[in-house]
Protein backbone atom coordinates (compact mmCIF):
# COMPACT_ATOMS: atom_id res chain seq x y z
CA UNK A 1 0.00 0.00 0.00
CA UNK A 2 1.33 2.98 -0.88
CA UNK A 3 0.96 6.27 1.20
CA UNK A 4 0.71 9.88 -0.03
CA UNK A 5 2.10 12.89 1.94
CA UNK A 6 -1.00 15.81 2.01
CA UNK A 7 0.92 18.84 1.08
CA UNK A 8 1.31 21.25 3.84
CA UNK A 9 0.32 19.06 6.66
CA UNK A 10 2.20 16.09 8.59
CA UNK A 11 -0.52 13.40 7.69
CA UNK A 12 0.56 10.15 5.32
CA UNK A 13 -2.63 8.82 4.02
CA UNK A 14 -2.81 5.37 2.67
CA UNK A 15 -3.81 4.96 -1.11
CA UNK A 16 -7.63 3.68 -0.23
CA UNK A 17 -9.71 4.97 2.03
CA UNK A 18 -11.98 2.68 4.03
CA UNK A 19 -15.65 3.99 4.27
CA UNK A 20 -17.69 3.13 7.10
CA UNK A 21 -21.12 3.83 7.00
CA UNK A 22 -22.19 0.41 7.45
CA UNK A 23 -20.41 -0.11 10.71
CA UNK A 24 -22.59 -0.53 13.94
CA UNK A 25 -25.83 -1.22 11.50
CA UNK A 26 -25.14 -3.83 9.16
CA UNK A 27 -21.64 -4.25 9.85
CA UNK A 28 -19.61 -4.56 13.78
CA UNK A 29 -18.14 -6.80 16.34
CA UNK A 30 -16.01 -9.55 14.72
CA UNK A 31 -17.36 -9.08 11.12
CA UNK A 32 -15.70 -5.09 11.03
CA UNK A 33 -12.96 -6.31 13.47
CA UNK A 34 -12.19 -8.82 10.16
CA UNK A 35 -12.37 -6.08 7.31
CA UNK A 36 -10.68 -3.12 9.39
CA UNK A 37 -7.81 -5.97 10.24
CA UNK A 38 -7.17 -6.88 6.35
CA UNK A 39 -7.57 -3.83 5.69
CA UNK A 40 -4.83 -2.73 8.24
CA UNK A 41 -3.06 -5.82 7.11
CA UNK A 42 -2.62 -4.52 3.42
CA UNK A 43 -1.30 -0.99 4.87
CA UNK A 44 -4.31 0.81 5.34
CA UNK A 45 -4.69 3.41 7.76
CA UNK A 46 -7.12 5.82 6.19
CA UNK A 47 -10.93 5.77 7.81
CA UNK A 48 -13.90 7.79 6.37
CA UNK A 49 -17.34 8.36 8.81
CA UNK A 50 -19.34 10.95 9.46
CA UNK A 51 -21.97 12.55 12.39
CA UNK A 52 -25.15 11.76 9.85
CA UNK A 53 -23.93 7.89 9.27
CA UNK A 54 -26.22 6.41 9.13
CA UNK A 55 -29.28 8.11 9.66
CA UNK A 56 -31.10 6.24 7.51
CA UNK A 57 -31.03 2.93 9.44
CA UNK A 58 -32.79 1.89 12.31
CA UNK A 59 -31.11 3.22 15.39
CA UNK A 60 -28.07 3.81 12.76
CA UNK A 61 -27.95 7.65 13.83
CA UNK A 62 -23.75 8.00 15.34
CA UNK A 63 -23.58 4.01 14.86
CA UNK A 64 -20.71 4.17 12.68
CA UNK A 65 -18.48 6.57 14.57
CA UNK A 66 -19.35 4.43 17.68
CA UNK A 67 -18.24 1.49 16.14
CA UNK A 68 -15.11 2.24 14.15
CA UNK A 69 -13.89 4.50 17.38
CA UNK A 70 -14.59 0.70 19.25
CA UNK A 71 -13.31 -1.63 16.07
CA UNK A 72 -9.71 -0.08 16.00
CA UNK A 73 -9.31 0.25 19.67
CA UNK A 74 -10.14 -3.80 19.73
CA UNK A 75 -7.32 -4.06 17.77
CA UNK A 76 -4.97 -1.43 19.35
CA UNK A 77 -4.67 0.88 16.29
CA UNK A 78 -6.40 4.20 16.96
CA UNK A 79 -2.99 6.43 17.59
CA UNK A 80 -1.81 4.27 13.92
CA UNK A 81 -4.57 5.60 11.46
CA UNK A 82 -6.04 8.62 10.53
CA UNK A 83 -9.81 9.50 11.07
CA UNK A 84 -11.99 11.67 8.55
CA UNK A 85 -15.21 12.15 9.78
CA UNK A 86 -17.51 14.51 8.13
CA UNK A 87 -20.57 17.35 10.11
CA UNK A 88 -22.02 19.86 8.97
CA UNK A 89 -24.71 18.53 6.59
CA UNK A 90 -28.05 19.88 6.05
CA UNK A 91 -31.53 18.53 7.26
CA UNK A 92 -31.98 15.17 6.77
CA UNK A 93 -35.56 14.79 7.58
CA UNK A 94 -37.19 12.96 11.58
CA UNK A 95 -34.35 10.92 11.78
CA UNK A 96 -31.70 13.68 11.31
CA UNK A 97 -33.44 17.08 12.01
CA UNK A 98 -30.74 19.72 11.59
CA UNK A 99 -31.34 23.99 11.80
CA UNK A 100 -31.84 25.65 8.71
CA UNK A 101 -28.47 27.38 9.16
CA UNK A 102 -26.10 24.18 9.49
CA UNK A 103 -22.89 25.83 9.00
CA UNK A 104 -23.57 27.84 11.83
CA UNK A 105 -20.21 28.32 14.71
CA UNK A 106 -22.42 26.83 16.88
CA UNK A 107 -23.73 23.94 15.04
CA UNK A 108 -19.98 23.14 13.69
CA UNK A 109 -18.90 23.26 17.46
CA UNK A 110 -21.94 20.64 18.65
CA UNK A 111 -20.95 18.04 15.43
CA UNK A 112 -17.28 18.58 16.64
CA UNK A 113 -18.03 17.58 20.63
CA UNK A 114 -21.03 14.63 19.04
CA UNK A 115 -17.85 13.08 16.75
CA UNK A 116 -14.71 13.13 19.83
CA UNK A 117 -17.68 11.56 21.80
CA UNK A 118 -18.72 8.85 19.87
CA UNK A 119 -15.34 7.91 18.67
CA UNK A 120 -13.95 8.48 21.70
CA UNK A 121 -10.59 10.51 20.73
CA UNK A 122 -9.32 14.07 22.17
CA UNK A 123 -9.06 15.01 18.60
CA UNK A 124 -10.34 14.31 14.96
CA UNK A 125 -7.27 13.99 12.40
CA UNK A 126 -9.13 14.99 9.53
CA UNK A 127 -12.61 16.73 9.70
CA UNK A 128 -14.35 17.83 6.45
CA UNK A 129 -17.55 19.73 6.14
CA UNK A 130 -19.86 17.15 4.87
CA UNK A 131 -21.74 19.96 2.57
CA UNK A 132 -21.36 23.98 1.28
CA UNK A 133 -23.88 26.82 2.38
CA UNK A 134 -23.23 29.06 -0.09
CA UNK A 135 -25.64 31.50 2.18
CA UNK A 136 -22.70 31.48 4.39
CA UNK A 137 -19.18 33.71 3.48
CA UNK A 138 -16.15 32.02 3.69
CA UNK A 139 -14.43 33.33 6.39
CA UNK A 140 -17.01 33.11 8.52
CA UNK A 141 -17.45 29.20 8.07
CA UNK A 142 -13.38 28.83 8.35
CA UNK A 143 -12.99 31.01 11.18
CA UNK A 144 -15.82 28.47 13.37
CA UNK A 145 -13.42 25.58 12.00
CA UNK A 146 -9.86 27.61 12.95
CA UNK A 147 -11.27 28.28 16.75
CA UNK A 148 -12.24 24.26 16.69
CA UNK A 149 -8.26 23.70 15.34
CA UNK A 150 -7.04 25.95 18.40
CA UNK A 151 -9.12 24.39 20.67
CA UNK A 152 -7.44 21.53 19.69
CA UNK A 153 -10.61 19.29 18.76
CA UNK A 154 -9.35 18.97 15.18
CA UNK A 155 -6.31 18.60 13.29
CA UNK A 156 -6.83 19.35 9.80
CA UNK A 157 -9.49 20.76 7.40
CA UNK A 158 -11.11 18.90 4.52
CA UNK A 159 -14.35 20.13 2.55
CA UNK A 160 -16.44 17.28 1.43
CA UNK A 161 -18.98 18.27 -1.94
CA UNK A 162 -17.91 21.62 -1.86
CA UNK A 163 -17.43 23.59 -5.91
CA UNK A 164 -13.95 24.41 -7.30
CA UNK A 165 -15.11 28.28 -6.92
CA UNK A 166 -15.35 28.02 -3.41
CA UNK A 167 -12.75 26.20 -2.93
CA UNK A 168 -10.42 28.87 -4.20
CA UNK A 169 -11.99 31.47 -2.19
CA UNK A 170 -12.00 29.59 1.08
CA UNK A 171 -7.97 28.82 0.65
CA UNK A 172 -7.54 32.72 -0.26
CA UNK A 173 -9.36 33.68 2.06
CA UNK A 174 -7.10 31.30 4.76
CA UNK A 175 -3.84 32.38 3.26
CA UNK A 176 -4.85 36.08 3.73
CA UNK A 177 -5.99 35.88 7.17
CA UNK A 178 -3.00 33.66 7.98
CA UNK A 179 -5.89 30.50 9.03
CA UNK A 180 -5.87 26.94 8.43
CA UNK A 181 -7.63 26.18 4.78
CA UNK A 182 -8.66 22.82 3.08
CA UNK A 183 -5.70 20.37 2.85
CA UNK A 184 -7.93 17.70 1.25
CA UNK A 185 -11.42 17.48 -0.80
CA UNK A 186 -13.30 14.69 -0.72
CA UNK A 187 -16.21 14.52 -3.54
CA UNK A 188 -17.94 11.96 -5.94
CA UNK A 189 -15.22 10.77 -8.69
CA UNK A 190 -15.21 7.58 -10.58
CA UNK A 191 -14.85 6.24 -14.34
CA UNK A 192 -18.67 7.06 -14.44
CA UNK A 193 -20.02 10.24 -14.28
CA UNK A 194 -23.32 10.08 -12.70
CA UNK A 195 -26.88 10.88 -14.04
CA UNK A 196 -27.72 13.55 -11.70
CA UNK A 197 -26.20 17.33 -12.33
CA UNK A 198 -24.27 19.53 -9.52
CA UNK A 199 -26.61 23.16 -9.32
CA UNK A 200 -25.97 25.83 -6.71
CA UNK A 201 -27.71 24.34 -3.78
CA UNK A 202 -25.69 22.71 -1.36
CA UNK A 203 -25.90 18.80 -2.78
CA UNK A 204 -23.72 16.39 -3.70
CA UNK A 205 -21.11 17.12 -6.35
CA UNK A 206 -19.02 15.04 -8.69
CA UNK A 207 -15.30 16.25 -10.33
CA UNK A 208 -16.00 16.83 -13.64
CA UNK A 209 -13.05 17.16 -16.57
CA UNK A 210 -12.68 21.02 -15.52
CA UNK A 211 -12.70 20.09 -12.06
CA UNK A 212 -10.75 17.83 -12.38
CA UNK A 213 -8.00 19.71 -14.58
CA UNK A 214 -8.05 22.96 -11.26
CA UNK A 215 -6.98 19.42 -8.74
CA UNK A 216 -4.02 19.02 -10.41
CA UNK A 217 -2.95 22.63 -10.97
CA UNK A 218 -3.64 23.17 -7.60
CA UNK A 219 -2.27 20.21 -6.45
CA UNK A 220 -5.32 19.78 -3.55
CA UNK A 221 -6.11 15.83 -3.16
CA UNK A 222 -8.97 13.84 -3.21
CA UNK A 223 -10.97 11.36 -1.98
CA UNK A 224 -13.20 10.02 -4.13
CA UNK A 225 -16.22 8.87 -2.77
CA UNK A 226 -18.66 6.21 -4.85
CA UNK A 227 -15.02 5.32 -6.73
CA UNK A 228 -16.41 2.17 -8.47
CA UNK A 229 -19.74 3.69 -8.92
CA UNK A 230 -21.75 1.74 -6.62
CA UNK A 231 -20.87 -1.37 -8.24
CA UNK A 232 -21.54 -0.12 -11.72
CA UNK A 233 -18.21 -2.01 -13.57
CA UNK A 234 -19.32 -4.92 -11.53
CA UNK A 235 -22.28 -6.22 -13.15
CA UNK A 236 -25.46 -5.10 -14.99
CA UNK A 237 -28.19 -4.25 -12.38
CA UNK A 238 -25.58 -2.25 -9.49
CA UNK A 239 -25.37 1.55 -9.69
CA UNK A 240 -27.66 1.50 -13.00
CA UNK A 241 -30.25 4.17 -11.48
CA UNK A 242 -27.45 6.46 -10.69
CA UNK A 243 -24.77 5.94 -12.69
CA UNK A 244 -26.25 4.30 -16.57
CA UNK A 245 -26.10 5.95 -19.66
CA UNK A 246 -24.53 5.50 -22.92
CA UNK A 247 -21.32 7.63 -21.87
CA UNK A 248 -20.76 5.06 -18.73
CA UNK A 249 -22.42 1.94 -21.41
CA UNK A 250 -19.35 2.54 -23.58
CA UNK A 251 -16.62 3.06 -20.25
CA UNK A 252 -17.70 -0.29 -18.78
CA UNK A 253 -17.30 -1.77 -21.89
CA UNK A 254 -13.68 -0.52 -22.35
CA UNK A 255 -13.22 -1.32 -18.42
CA UNK A 256 -14.15 -4.96 -19.42
CA UNK A 257 -12.01 -5.21 -22.16
CA UNK A 258 -9.00 -3.35 -20.51
CA UNK A 259 -9.94 -6.10 -17.53
CA UNK A 260 -9.36 -9.11 -19.90
CA UNK A 261 -6.33 -7.51 -21.46
CA UNK A 262 -4.68 -6.77 -18.06
CA UNK A 263 -5.92 -10.31 -16.12
CA UNK A 264 -7.60 -8.20 -13.60
CA UNK A 265 -11.46 -7.18 -12.86
CA UNK A 266 -13.41 -4.31 -14.51
CA UNK A 267 -13.65 -2.78 -10.96
CA UNK A 268 -9.73 -2.97 -10.37
CA UNK A 269 -9.40 -1.18 -13.91
CA UNK A 270 -12.00 1.54 -12.97
CA UNK A 271 -10.08 2.03 -9.07
CA UNK A 272 -6.77 2.30 -10.96
CA UNK A 273 -7.84 4.54 -12.87
CA UNK A 274 -8.64 7.21 -10.34
CA UNK A 275 -4.82 6.36 -8.98
CA UNK A 276 -3.45 7.30 -11.89
CA UNK A 277 -4.45 10.98 -12.60
CA UNK A 278 -3.00 13.51 -12.91
CA UNK A 279 -3.84 14.90 -9.63
CA UNK A 280 -3.58 13.12 -6.43
CA UNK A 281 -6.89 11.16 -6.07
CA UNK A 282 -7.89 8.38 -3.04
CA UNK A 283 -10.81 6.28 -4.18
CA UNK A 284 -13.05 5.61 -1.01
CA UNK A 285 -15.03 2.42 -0.60
CA UNK A 286 -17.37 0.21 1.33
CA UNK A 287 -17.22 -3.52 1.93
CA UNK A 288 -18.70 -5.95 4.50
CA UNK A 289 -16.89 -8.62 3.24
CA UNK A 290 -12.85 -9.47 2.83
CA UNK A 291 -13.50 -11.05 -0.58
CA UNK A 292 -14.56 -8.19 -1.94
CA UNK A 293 -11.90 -6.44 0.11
CA UNK A 294 -9.50 -8.46 -1.82
CA UNK A 295 -10.65 -7.39 -4.90
CA UNK A 296 -10.70 -3.63 -4.11
CA UNK A 297 -6.84 -4.09 -2.96
CA UNK A 298 -5.67 -5.56 -5.83
CA UNK A 299 -6.29 -2.35 -7.90
CA UNK A 300 -3.31 -1.35 -6.00
CA UNK A 301 -1.34 -3.92 -8.50
CA UNK A 302 -3.11 -2.46 -12.05
CA UNK A 303 -0.81 -0.17 -13.83
CA UNK A 304 -2.43 2.21 -16.73
CA UNK A 305 -0.38 3.90 -19.16
CA UNK A 306 -1.45 7.70 -19.90
CA UNK A 307 -3.03 6.25 -23.11
CA UNK A 308 -5.12 3.72 -21.48
CA UNK A 309 -6.30 6.22 -19.12
CA UNK A 310 -7.13 8.51 -21.94
CA UNK A 311 -8.70 5.57 -23.68
CA UNK A 312 -10.56 4.45 -20.79
CA UNK A 313 -12.19 7.87 -20.61
CA UNK A 314 -12.78 8.42 -24.05
CA UNK A 315 -12.67 5.61 -26.40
Amino acid sequence: MKHHRIPGTELKLSALCLGTSAFGTRLKGEEADRVVGTFLEAGGTFFDTAHCYSFWEPNGLGASERELGACLRRLGVLDKVVIGTKGGHPDGGAAYPRPDRYLAPEVIATDVAESLERLQVARIGLYFLHRDDPRVPVDEILDALNTEVCRGRIRYLGASNWSVARLQEANACALQWGWQGFVISQVQWSLAVPNWAPGPDPVMRFVSDEDAAWYAAAGLPVVAYSASACGYFADERSGAPTFDSPTNHERRARARELASQLGCTPVQVALAYLMHQDSRVIPAFSTSNVEHLAEVLGSLAVTLSPAQVRWLREG
